[in-house]
C-alpha cells in the first residue's frame, strides 16, 4: 500500500507523452505555417510565366529563394515539381556554399556507461516513437514524390503533414505545401525537422525516473521499519494472548514492548493490565470456590452427624434436640446460600445497571427511621443521624446498593452495641465524595483485624450470639459494592484521651454525584 503512491508517480513519468505530443503538434503547425510562407514567397518569385501562358518553376531561382528562406530556421527543404522529380535540397544547396566540421571523439574515448535507467529510459522513448509515427521514414539520395506519399497530396492541392520514424528510432516531422501560381499547382514543398529539441526533454523524464527510483528504495526502508516497530510488536501481543487463553499453569504476562509512548505502547499497557486483572479475578474466583466448599463442608458435618445420631436413638427428648441442631444446621445452610448466591452474582448486576445519583441524605434518614421501629427498638439500641454542612448528599450509584451496604454496617454494630448505646450517623461533603461514619459504643476491633475483616467468611462475633448466625460475607459484600462505584470502605476504633476504645467507626467514601 505504501509503494501505491510510488509506482502511480511512476507511471506518470513514463506517460508524459502527452505532453510531448502536445509539443509534436505544435511544431508540426509550425511547420506547415512555414511551408505556406515559403510556398507563396515560390509562386511569387520563382516561377515563369503569365495568367495566360504556361508557368513553370525556375529551378535556380527556386533554390536560392527556398535556401534563403528556410535557412534562418534551421530547417530543410525540398522541391518538387509538378512531374515529381526533386528540384532541389537545401541540406546539398548548404553543404555546396559552405563548409562543415565536426569534432571527432579522441581514437581511445569510450562510450558513456550506460546504466538500467538510462536503458530503461530509452526502451520506453522507443515504445513512444513508434505509438507516435505513421511509419518509417527512408531518406532517399535521388528520391521523387511517389516517394513520399504526402508530398503527392501535396501535388494535388493539399496541405499534408506527417511523424515517421528513422531506423536509429528518432522522429523525423514533415509538411508538405502545395507551390501555386494562378490557382495552378507547380510543385510541391518538403519541410522536414527532427525532433531534438522534444528528446532534449528526455533527461527530464530520466530524472523524474530516478526520483521516483530513490522514493521508491526509501518507500521499501521506511515500510520494513514500520513493519520492524509496528506490526512485529503486534504480532507478539497476539501470540501472548493466544497463549494466555490456553494457559494452564501460573499467571501469564504480556510481553514487554518498550518504553513506547504511542498507541502500540497503549494497547500493551491495556492488554496486561487486562491480563493481570483478569487472572486476579480467575484466582478470586479459585479462592471464593475454596472458601465455599469449606464454608459449606461445616454445617453439612454437623448436620449429617445429627442426623446420624439421631437414627440410632430412641429416646424423645434427646432426638428433640438432635431434630432442633438439624433445623438450626439447615437454617445456617440457607443463610449461607443466599448470602454466597448474592455475592457471585452482584459483579454482574453492578456492571448491568446503569448508575445515576443516589440521595444518599434521604436514604439514610429513611432508614434511621425504620431502624428506630423496629430491629434496633427491640435490642435497645438507638441509631442517630447527623448530617453535617447542608449537603446536597448525592452520589453516583443504586439506591438499593448503598442501602445494603449501610444496613450490613449498621446490623453489624447492632449485633455489638450493648442494650441502651446509641449508634450515630454522620454524613458530610468533602470535595468529590460524599464520607458517611457509623459509630457503634461495641467492645471495638482489635488492630490486627481491620482489614481482615472485609474478608470473605471471616466471622468475630460477640460471646453471647449464637454460632451461624452470620455467613461472614457483609462486610465483603459492603467493600465490593464500594469499590465497584470508585468510593472506599475501611474501618476503625474511636479511642478517648487516655486512649481506651470508646467503639468502632466504619467511613465510608462514595463518589459525589
Amino acid at each position: 500500500m505504501n509503494m501505491l503512491p510510488i509506482a502511480f508517480l511512476a507511471a506518470g513519468v513514463v506517460f508524459l507523452g502527452d505532453y510531448e505530443d502536445a509539443l509534436i503538434e505544435a511544431e508540426l503547425a509550425a511547420l506547415t505555417v512555414h511551408g505556406e510562407i515559403v510556398a507563396t514567397g515560390l509562386g511569387e518569385g520563382a516561377v515563369r510565366g503569365s495568367e495566360t501562358t504556361i508557368n513553370r518553376v525556375e529551378r535556380e531561382q527556386a533554390n536560392q529563394l527556398m535556401l534563403r528562406l528556410t535557412n534562418p530556421i534551421g530547417i530543410r527543404g525540398r522541391l518538387f515539381a509538378e512531374t515529381g522529380e526533386m528540384l532541389g535540397d537545401t541540406r546539398v544547396l548548404r553543404d555546396r556554399s559552405r563548409i562543415t566540421s565536426t569534432a571527432l571523439p579522441p581514437p581511445d574515448a569510450e562510450p558513456p556507461a550506460r546504466t538500467w535507467f538510462t536503458r530503461a529510459n530509452d526502451w520506453i522513448d522507443a515504445r513512444l516513437r513508434v505509438a507516435r509515427s505513421d511509419g518509417e521514414y527512408v531518406d532517399l539520395p535521388d528520391p521523387v514524390a511517389r516517394d513520399y506519399p504526402w508530398v503527392e497530396q501535396a501535388l494535388r492541392g493539399v496541405n499534408t503533414r506527417t511523424v515517421r520514424r528513422t531506423a536509429e528510432g528518432r522522429l523525423v516531422l514533415s509538411a508538405a505545401v502545395p507551390i501555386q501560381r494562378y490557382k495552378q499547382v507547380l510543385g510541391a514543398l518538403m519541410l522536414t525537422h527532427d525532433d531534438r529539441a522534444i528528446a532534449a526533454r528526455a533527461p527530464v523524464r530520466l530524472d523524474m525516473f530516478r526520483l521516483s527510483a530513490i522514493a521508491l528504495a526509501a518507500t521499501i526502508l521506511l515500510s520494513l521499519f514500520l513493519a520492524s516497530t509496528i506490526a512485529r510488536p503486534i504480532q507478539r501481543l497476539a501470540r501472548a494472548a493466544d497463549q494466555i487463553g490456553h494457559a494452564r499453569d501460573g499467571a501469564p504476562r504480556m510481553p514487554d514492548v518498550g518504553a513506547r509512548n504511542d498507541e502500540i505502547g497503549e494497547l500493551a499497557d491495556a492488554l496486561r493490565a487486562m491480563t493481570d486483572a483478569l487472572w486476579r479475578r480467575i484466582e478470586a474466583i479459585e479462592m471464593f470456590a475454596a472458601d465455599v466448599a469449606h464454608e459449606l463442608k461445616n454445617p453439612l458435618t454437623s448436620l449429617r452427624s445429627a442426623v446420624e445420631v439421631a437414627a440410632r436413638i430412641d429416646d424423645p427428648e434427646k432426638r428433640g434436640r438432635l431434630m432442633a441442631i438439624v433445623l438450626d444446621d439447615v437454617h445456617r445452610l440457607n443463610r449461607l446460600i443466599s448470602d454466597i448466591s448474592d455475592s457471585s452474582r452482584l459483579d454482574a448486576e453492578l456492571m448491568r445497571g446503569e448508575i445515576h445519583a443516589v440521595d444518599i441524605g434521604g436514604l439514610l434518614t429513611s432508614m434511621t427511621e425504620g431502624y428506630n421501629a423496629t430491629s434496633a427498638a427491640k435490642a435497645g439500641v438507638r441509631v442517630a443521624l447527623d448530617l453535617l454542612g447542608g449537603g446536597p448528599f448525592t452520589a453516583i450509584g443504586h439506591d438499593g446498593r448503598y442501602g445494603q451496604v449501610f444496613r450490613n454496617v449498621v446490623d453489624n454494630a447492632l449485633s455489638f452495641s450493648p442494650a441502651g448505646a446509641t449508634i450515630t450517623i454522620g454524613a458530610m461533603r468533602e470535595r468529590e465524595r460524599i464520607v458517611v461514619t457509623i459509630d457503634d459504643q461495641g467492645p471495638g476491633i482489635p488492630d490486627a483485624n481491620l482489614e481482615s475483616i472485609f474478608k470473605r467468611f471471616y466471622s468475630e462475633r460477640p460471646s453471647a450470639e449464637q454460632f451461624g448466625k452470620h455467613s461472614g460475607l457483609g462486610l465483603s459484600i459492603c467493600r465490593q459494592i464500594v469499590d465497584a462505584y470508585g468510593g472506599s470502605i475501611a474501618a476503625g476504633n474511636r479511642r478517648d484521651a487516655d486512649g481506651r476504645v470508646l467503639g468502632a467507626r466504619f467511613t465510608i467514601a462514595l463518589p459525589a454525584a
